[in-house]
């Protein structure tokens, strides 16, 4: 039997890592269940969702050319269509942010600073670090023209 991409099959659990669990399918083949489709929720251990010798049902998520395969125990559980859509990405709404990723302060009436208003203040701020830098070691010199002896 060929082994596609999105086929769900049986296996039996033969190995577990740090990284996954390897299942034996079928005529002898091995794939990998990374510890990240082992289940919805975060998997700090391996150990705490599967058994060696645990019959598992997997779904074939990628075949690779050297004959590496790679499976999903999660996606292999069917859902209900409401929480499908929840799982779904959604991109977060967010207002505009300032320089430290910090929401900026009201009053900016939504406008977003344009390349050469960045670039103005980068260029005014860097002026004025540069001369605080002179400032400071010129005073730490003895000031400009001072004999050295």
């Amino acid at each position: 039997m060929a082994i596609e991409v999105g086929t769900k099959l049986e296996g039996k659990v033969t190995g577990i890592t740090h990284f996954g669990a390897f299942v034996d399918l079928t005529g002898g083949v091995t794939g990998l269940v990374h510890i990240s489709e082992i289940a919805d929720s975060y998997v700090k251990d391996v150990h705490e969702h599967l058994k060696i010798n645990d019959m598992v049902t997997v779904k074939v998520i990628n075949v690779d050319k050297d004959g590496k395969i790679g499976l999903s125990i999660r996606q292999a559980v069917d859902k209900p269509p409401e929480q499908q859509q929840q799982q779904q990405y959604q991109p977060q709404q967010r207002g505009p942010r300032d320089r430290g990723g910090r929401p900026s302060k009201p009053g900016g009436f939504g406008r977003s600073p344009s390349f050469d208003d960045k670039l103005s203040r980068f260029l005014k701020d860097s002026e004025e670090r540069i001369s605080n830098l002179k400032k400071s070691t010129e005073s730490k010199r003895g000031g400009r023209g001072g004999r050295r002896s």
